[in-house]
């Protein structure tokens, strides 16, 4: 049967100009100058030899690594990088002048970075699959900015999502020094008890604010069911934090902004990150005044990490992100930082170990 298109008064339905978006895109190409005709053909990529059954993809991407590899090495600062490793450490943070860096030197970088996505938080859970991707990626990014030389030191909270996520930051960081080709070393991860989330106080004492949900939930089961005698204090704050957060809102916020007599506050989650990093820049430091370990990664938990950026810039900047950071930098002589979160930086007071107040200590009148 003979088909529609073989008549030879039938019209033909196959387009012999270039769409509009395609005009275009050559327009772009080739700078101003428009093509010549928009009904010219595209060029044909170059035919690969006979024999040679290699996509066109691949051998376009060969072509590319091949010129890259040719090309010049960059360098700054008396320091050499390659195009692709100057391409991928190139960041928005405002840096200081070469003329002034000899007064502002930094003695000590740390990175405080929250946990990856966890399974839940009525118990104290690992991460997920996707949260251990982002901890092994932003190891790998945070590898760029390390040093030839440099160690760092991995430490982490106490629980089992700051833990893992630890360990793969650990392998992030191993992968991507081996990529850039930069001889840095890194410590296994180490839990520290300055680094854990803030507490919630309980009949059985201090305990995490995750870890005491199970005895929230039991102890209130048990009242409803039983139903004699009113709710300990304790149950009742605690009972307004989660169910804050099962409505949808910002619980942190309110730890932030409401007092609560049964919750750490987060003045002293401050102090306690600060009693840990002095700690940790103490035991680092040499005979000669150098630090063996100039680079902190410190995996940690949200709430302490909001109070520590509400601290340092004055206001409230919001919810860290999973495997988000706030980057402190301290100065020589480790009487000033900056600390930088959210593309704001700010110079604050390192305060010393030796002047945390003691509230409870009251004296004879």
């Amino acid at each position: 049967m003979t088909g529609v298109d073989d008549r030879p008064d039938a019209r033909s339905v196959h387009r012999y100009e270039a769409p509009d978006y395609l005009s275009r895109y050559r327009s772009r190409r080739g700078g101003d100058k428009a093509p010549e005709s928009a009904s010219a053909a595209p060029a044909s990529p170059e035919a690969p030899p006979e024999g040679d059954n290699t996509p066109l993809y691949l051998r376009r991407f060969r072509e590319r690594g091949s010129a890259a590899a040719d090309t010049a090495t960059v360098e700054y600062d008396g320091k050499t990088f390659t195009p692709a490793l100057a391409e991928a450490s190139r960041g928005k943070e405002v840096a200081a002048p070469v003329e002034r860096r000899a007064s502002e030197k930094i003695v000590c970088e740390i990175s405080i970075i929250r946990h990856g996505i966890t399974q839940g938080y009525s118990t104290d859970a690992g991460l997920t699959p996707m949260g251990g991707w982002q901890a092994h990626r932003r190891g790998h990014e945070l590898a760029r900015r390390f040093d030839a030389g440099d160690s760092v030191r991995l430490v982490c909270a106490d629980t089992n999502r700051a833990r893992q996520t630890a360990d793969q930051l650990y392998n992030g960081v191993t992968d991507g020094l081996q990529m850039w080709g930069i001889d840095a070393e890194i410590t296994r991860p180490e839990p520290i008890p300055e680094l854990r989330n803030f507490g919630v106080w309980t009949p059985d004492g201090l305990r995490d604010v995750t870890s005491a949900f199970r005895q929230y939930q039991a102890t209130n089961e048990t009242l409803e069911r039983l139903a004699v005698g009113d709710r300990p204090r304790w149950l009742v704050e605690i009972d307004r934090f989660y169910r804050t957060q099962l409505g949808g809102a910002d619980p942190i916020q309110e730890w932030l902004t409401i007092p609560m007599m049964y919750f750490e506050p987060p003045a002293m989650c401050v102090r306690r990150f600060w009693r840990g990093f002095h700690r940790l820049i103490t035991e680092s430091t040499q005979e000669d005044g150098s630090l063996t370990h100039r680079r902190i990664l410190a995996a940690t938990h949200s709430g302490p990490m909001r109070a520590f950026a509400t601290w340092a810039h004055g206001y409230d900047p919001g919810e860290p992100l999973n495997t988000e950071e706030i980057r402190v930098k301290v100065r020589e002589g480790g009487r000033s930082a900056f600390v930088s979160y959210r593309n704001r930086v700010t110079e604050v007071n390192v305060p010393p170990p030796d002047e945390f107040p003691q509230w409870e200590e009251t004296g004879e009148a």
